[in-house]
């Protein structure tokens, strides 16, 4: 039991290092897949996943992501 919570804790601790502060994600469609949230622009974005196959998007969790804009209409 002490060794699943020493195990858990360890795990814990090396997560909250890990931060993806990239703008976009790639999305890889290789075998075995995988995602590096890393890129700050969408052209860095796109020409890594061009010759290998995937996609881009942006950042989900990213503290630059920009929220758009609400547009209102006013009333005449």
């Amino acid at each position: 039991m002490r060794t699943i919570g020493i195990a858990l804790a360890g795990l814990f601790l090396s997560i909250l290092g890990a931060r993806a502060d990239g703008t976009w994600c790639a999305y890889y469609s290789s075998p075995g897949g995988g995602t590096n949230c890393g890129f700050h622009s969408f052209e860095q974005c796109r020409a890594t996943v061009l010759g290998i196959g995937g996609f881009c998007t942006r950042n989900p969790f990213s503290a630059y992501r920009v929220e758009p804009r609400t547009r209102y209409r006013r009333a005449r």
